[in-house]
């Protein structure tokens, strides 16, 4: 089959279930193994194999799907039931629930033997998503209560795949061609690739968080040498989907002329949404994507400083420790542009322009010749409750105190992988993999870094992350601890 070909409901299909040594592909392998081939409403085969994974099964898996290590002794390994593996599948639509699990450990079993097997694939889990919103989970077993499916022997490759074959059917009676056709579509992540990129991309694409980069020639003539440049950086909670969204016919013009555009795609994996927001923030600061808008406040890195003394405000550049003293109020990319915001606030609320440092001249302020101050500035009102008007007026400005000592450590990740962030200040210090022990000594060491710049995107990004009580950060260790 044509791997850009058409998912139809009358397509050839292959209901594929796999039962493994454990949940990651390259460390695990397969050990059961099931194919139904259909076509339409008439089964073509069933197929089922044990397999040998060449090494012994926990009994965890044993207890999850009753195969224990006496059964494999003897059953063939992955080898033995290639070629004929290869041939079930051939020319059909491999069909699973949640494809991505079984399709790469399929994938990887042929890797393994040399070769760079592929096929057209729908998820079962997106098809119930489409066309059933209103379940609130779309596993094998919510499935099967939802339809009425009644099966022996879950979690064993052949049941499962009966599972699949009799959710099938129930659909095709229950749904109009057209609807279904529409949830097929948005079930196999169907897109329309740009000519320059390779067609196995949504294959390769993972599903995991982390970050993407389109490159492409923005204009005739772009890019030095006639080479593509970075055209846009983006984040992603599941990279294969936001990608391939990118090329589902969107309606608008940018949507369309970036899509026409791209040459090449790259990502990188992050642990998880954290990690790829900073990422993001950062490619976009500073590699400046063609398509990306500039952020809002990029480059604010000015604040008002007001001390405890009652004395005019300074403006400072920001720092982590500034960040902890919890008077920083309001970010600028400008001296004029934070004289402006402070000015147009004080005659609103009839503050004193001269207690302020906005007037330097003898007697009293312009403001209060013209009825726009309340005399702070001759007495008439006291300066310490002049300035404590002027701080709660401002408290919506005010940066959050960073409560911490020192730099701190946040985790993410899914027992998959396992990253930290180091923050101080509210500043992103850098992210390092756990077992990356370079990584963690150039922060515990000696050579503990320190942040150099404000940056207001990571500001926002930790401020709003750690509202979440869930999300709460670890000191930092020790030096050579």
């Amino acid at each position: 089959m044509d791997r850009a070909q058409l998912i139809t409901p009358e397509s050839p299909v292959a209901f594929v279930d796999i039962e493994t040594t454990g949940c990651t592909p390259g460390m695990h392998r397969v050990i059961d193994v099931a194919v139904i081939g259909v076509t339409g409403d008439v089964v073509d085969f069933e197929w089922q194999s044990l397999v040998n994974p060449g090494m012994r099964i926990s009994g965890g898996i044993t207890a999850l799907t009753g195969i224990d290590n006496d059964m494999l002794a003897d059953a063939p390994p992955f080898e033995r039931i290639a070629r004929e593996l290869h041939e079930r599948l051939d020319g059909r639509v491999f069909v699973a629930h949640n494809v991505r699990f079984d399709y790469g450990f399929i994938r990887r079993e042929f890797g393994y033997l040399g070769s760079d097997w592929r096929s057209p694939n729908l998820c079962t889990v997106r098809l119930s998503r489409a066309l059933y919103p209103e379940m609130p989970r779309h596993n094998l077993d919510a499935v099967m209560e939802r339809h009425g499916i009644h099966i022996e022997h879950r979690h064993r490759a052949m049941p499962d795949a009966q599972v699949l074959l009799q959710f099938w059917r129930k659909l095709r009676t229950a749904w109009p061609a057209e609807d279904l056709q529409r949830a097929i579509d948005l079930a196999s992540l169907r897109a329309t690739l740009p000519p320059a990129l390779p067609p196995d991309l949504p294959d390769d694409l993972p599903e995991g968080p982390g970050v993407y980069r389109f490159f492409g020639i923005p204009d005739e003539g772009a890019g030095e040498g006639g080479q593509d440049t970075l055209i846009y950086v983006g984040k992603a909670a599941n990279l294969r989907e936001r990608v391939l969204d990118h090329f589902r016919g969107g309606t608008d013009s940018k949507t369309q002329k970036l899509a026409a555009q791209v040459r090449r795609v790259e990502w990188t994996q992050t642990a998880g949404e954290l990690g790829a927001l900073l990422l993001e923030a950062r490619e976009v600061r500073e590699r400046q994507p063609v398509y990306n808008r500039q952020r809002r406040g990029a480059g604010e890195r000015l604040t008002w400083l007001f001390d405890d003394s009652g004395a005019a405000p300074q403006l400072v550049e920001l720092n982590a420790a500034l960040l902890r003293s919890g008077n920083a109020y309001g970010t600028y990319r400008t001296e004029r542009d934070a004289r402006r915001a402070l000015e147009g606030l004080a005659r609103e609320h009839q503050w004193c322009f001269k207690l302020l440092g906005l007037e330097t001249a003898e007697g009293s302020c312009f403001g209060f010749q013209v009825g726009r101050c309340k005399g702070a500035c001759v007495g008439k009102e006291r300066p310490i409750v002049h300035m404590t008007r002027v701080k709660l007026a401002l408290m919506p400005l005010r940066l959050q105190t960073w409560p911490h000592e020192g730099p701190m450590l946040l985790r993410e990740g899914d027992g998959e992988r396992t990253q930290y962030h180091v923050i101080d200040g509210w500043q992103h210090l850098g992210s390092f993999d756990a077992g990356d022990e370079d990584s963690i000594a150039m922060f515990t060491g000696r050579s503990r870094r320190v942040s150099e710049r404000f940056d207001i995107d990571a500001y926002r990004i930790f401020t709003r992350y750690l509202r979440d009580p869930r999300h709460a950060p670890q000191p930092l260790p020790p030096p050579n601890s």
